[in-house]
């Protein structure tokens, strides 16, 4: 169960819809307007050649819902950028962060009124590298890459109008992932808390267990799938899409049938509560109160225990999430972008880069009243993560997801959230025992070809 944002909403439950026209970059090599997306840009924002210019003027920086919990931060952030560059003014604005964000934020594009600086999730951040509306990092500042973790920086590509993989976006901040559970919950089904399995399905396998221990009285996980699709696949390094992005591909892995057939045998025999086949809500409630043995993936959800639950807190424990075929984690961070259509983009580009450089990222991921992580590799070399002492399970999580994102990608898969709902569909009929696994895999493909190929 990942979070992508600091909202905590579920992100992007929205379709991205971009139409083919507009799409793309000109650089106006044959005299005409340069273009990026539809919108006429500078020509030194698109094409060949390294992005220069004075750093000097106004720009607009806009986060997701931070300004009302960071305001003291961000705003030292910008008066430290203005003053190392005078003349130079940031307008910071604060999106809701809400469930038409990604809508709003590619409305805007279109509108050719993107902020200059954006934060944005990989699902937006997608849609707007398709449409040329993002600076193309890897040929306006090649040297932007250095500061971040290789795997993590490497994995942050998006993929063009063309389907070339190009890097339009800087890795910010990032949640991590760790299995939490209820150590005397595990004991009663006969499991070790100090042996986290290795594997998906040995962690499937475990969940069986709970049920058959619990009789109804409590619960292993939730069971709504769009929690774990496509996590678990990546997890499994099952290939959810061509490596074009293209088409999908996931029905072609045999295992991938398997892992449906074992969500609806753990829903059949009551692993999951059934009302939360369809529910958007998180196990929270549910483990604070002690009736679900896993909680959150996500390090930030200790704390919540900790300071909503004392009681289950010290019951909880922490462990590796499973590396399974992939052999490590994935990060899903989220992103800083500077747009192709903005009219001062040296300056933007400037700030964006001072924002997500190690000083930056380290204060911030050090602030009491967040639990994020950076994506930088010297942040993440600070002894602040590296040497934490207690054995508290918060201590724990802390220590092992620093651990992890040395060599976490950022993504194995990103895919759009209606093409992410219509294989979350399929699987809930199996679930449901409306159908099979092998027919519910099969349509989802078919469902998911359906919606890439309208994207183009």
């Amino acid at each position: 169960m990942r979070a992508t944002r600091l909202t905590g909403s579920v992100a992007g439950l929205v379709a991205l819809v971009l139409t083919a026209a507009g799409c793309g970059l000109s650089g106006g090599s044959d005299g005409g307007d340069a273009t990026a997306g539809g919108c006429k840009v500078d020509k030194g924002n698109v094409g060949p050649g390294k992005l220069s210019g004075e750093i000097d003027g106004d720009i607009t920086f806009q986060t997701t819902n931070l300004k009302k919990d960071f305001g003291g931060f961000f705003n030292g952030v910008i008066k430290a950028f203005e003053k190392a560059h005078p003349g130079t003014k940031v307008k910071w604005i604060d999106d809701p962060g809400d469930a038409t964000f990604s809508q709003r934020t590619v409305a805007d594009a279109q509108a050719c009124t993107l902020p200059d600086v954006i934060n944005v999730d990989s699902p937006t951040a997608t849609a707007l590298t398709k449409a040329g509306y993002l600076l193309n990092l890897g040929v306006k500042d090649p040297d932007a890459a250095k500061p971040f973790v290789p795997a993590f920086w490497k994995s942050s590509a998006m993929k063009d109008s063309s389907g070339t993989s190009v890097h339009s976006v800087l890795p910010w901040y990032t949640g991590g992932v760790v299995l939490t559970y209820n150590t005397d919950l595990l004991k009663k089904a006969g499991i070790d808390p100090a042996k986290p399995p290795t594997t998906i399905f040995g962690l499937f396998a475990d969940y069986e267990k709970i049920a058959k221990a619990a009789d109804g009285e409590y619960y292993a996980t939730m069971a709504n799938p769009v929690w774990r699709i496509p996590a678990d696949w990546d997890q499994m390094n099952i290939k959810t899409l061509s490596a074009d992005g293209k088409s999908a591909v996931f029905a072609d892995d045999p295992r991938t049938v398997q892992w449906v057939e074992w969500m609806a045998k753990l829903y059949k025999e009551g692993a999951m509560p059934k009302d939360s086949l369809s529910s958007s809500n998180d196990p929270s409630t549910l483990y604070s109160q002690g009736k679900v043995a896993y909680g959150s993936t996500n390090p930030s959800f200790v704390r919540f225990v900790k300071q909503n639950s004392p009681s289950i807190y010290t019951k909880t424990g922490v462990g590796q999430q499973p590396f399974d075929a992939l052999g490590h984690t994935t990060g899903a961070p989220q992103y800083i972008a500077t747009a192709a259509t903005s009219k001062n983009a040296p300056t933007a580009l400037a700030f964006a880069k001072f924002l997500t450089n190690t000083e930056n990222q380290t204060a911030w991921c050090k602030d009491p009243s967040v639990v994020i992580f950076p994506t930088t590799t010297a942040s993440l070399d600070d002894p602040f993560f590296q040497k934490v002492s207690g054995n508290d399970p918060f201590s724990e999580a802390r220590k092992l997801v620093a651990e992890q994102l040395k060599t976490a990608t950022a993504y194995q898969t990103n895919i759009s959230t209606a093409v992410q709902n219509a294989i979350v569909g399929q699987v809930q009929l199996a679930m449901q025992g409306k159908k099979s696994a092998e027919q519910a895999v099969k349509d989802a493909q078919e469902k998911a070809n359906q919606l890439l190929k309208q994207a183009g």
